[in-house]
């Protein structure tokens, strides 16, 4: 039997991070220490964790025509990625993202869209045939969100599940929220897509009740430290707990949890042990620096389960 096949969509990005005590007010200037370029991008950070976790997985995106691009397409190609669809840009940089990290493990991230922008309705046209084979399609919005849009009409129509991961935050029309079977928002853009705040469970549930009334079938809001909220249609929602780690830095921690979702579901697991397996791979990530050098690979998720149990 052929391995269910996954295709992401999105972004790729070279990250440059540095470790800050506290993050800089307007107007001042900061000391960083151990500053790092890591290969990022939530597209390819998603499309990272899926290889590695063992996913049969085509990657959609474009980098730019400079050496960064052809490093990022060189490893992606080693993390078990069909990189047949990535295309270089003529006369366009790769991605940049700029990303502090106080002491705490939050970040502040600022980026440049670079070739990300050139992921057009007609650069996807060129590659949508990969979607009529795939069981899933995998998206987020730092891309075009007419591509975004295009992309989910075609996985719709060629009965392969949707899942949308609605960052960075912004609003989406509700034409967009009807064609997705999965939504795994964060707190900030669950109020971003409803207006409803997540600041507690009575808050979640009310958030999901309001995507699912969207047509949305299952709503996962993340919820950091604290794991998930589970939404499913019809049934009352639950906080679904994560694993208990000390977190260096939460730069992937979201993407990982997508990438490594997917590859449950995918592989026949019910919700619930697909999550559980997705929660893993995060408490893995989030103990490591940087995005895709932080995205564990299939047998260290396994090794974490088993000294779990």
């Amino acid at each position: 039997m052929s391995m269910a096949k996954l295709v992401v969509m999105g972004s790729i990005n070279a990250d440059h991070i540095l470790d800050l005590d506290s993050f800089p007010q307007p107007g001042e200037t900061v000391k960083g220490k151990q500053y790092q370029v890591a290969f990022g991008g939530k597209g390819a950070n998603q499309a990272v964790a899926a290889g590695r976790c063992g996913a049969n997985t085509t990657f959609i995106a474009c980098v730019g025509q400079d050496d960064i691009g052809a490093r990022i397409c060189q490893q992606l190609a080693e993390d078990n990625i069909n990189t047949s669809s990535i295309e270089v840009i003529e006369g366009e940089t790769t991605g940049v993202a700029l990303i502090f990290v106080n002491r705490q493990g939050e970040n502040v991230i600022a980026i440049h869209a670079g070739a990300n922008e050139r992921l057009t309705p007609d650069y996807f046209l060129r590659y949508s045939h990969v979607i009529k084979d795939a069981d899933a399609l995998l998206l987020q919005l730092e891309t075009p969100l007419e591509t975004v849009q295009l992309a989910a009409e075609t996985a719709r129509k060629h009965q392969a599940k949707v899942i949308l991961n609605p960052a960075p935050a912004q609003k989406l029309s509700d034409q967009l929220l009807s064609l997705v079977d999965i939504i795994t928002p964060n707190e900030t853009e669950a109020e971003c897509l409803t207006g409803i705040a997540v600041k507690d469970d009575v808050g979640a549930e009310k958030a999901a009740q309001a995507l699912h009334a969207k047509g949305i079938k299952t709503v996962i809001i993340t919820l950091g430290s604290r794991g998930v909220w589970l939404g499913e249609k019809g049934s009352q929602g639950k906080i679904v707990p994560g694993f208990k780690v000390t977190a260096i830095d939460t730069i992937a921690a979201g993407d990982t949890f997508n990438g490594a979702l997917l590859t449950g579901l995918l592989e026949g697991k019910d919700m619930l042990p697909a999550i559980r397996f997705a929660h893993a791979a995060a408490a893995i990530a989030v103990t490591r620096r940087g995005a895709q050098p932080a995205i564990p690979w299939r047998n260290e998720i396994d090794a974490f389960l088993s000294e779990q149990d």
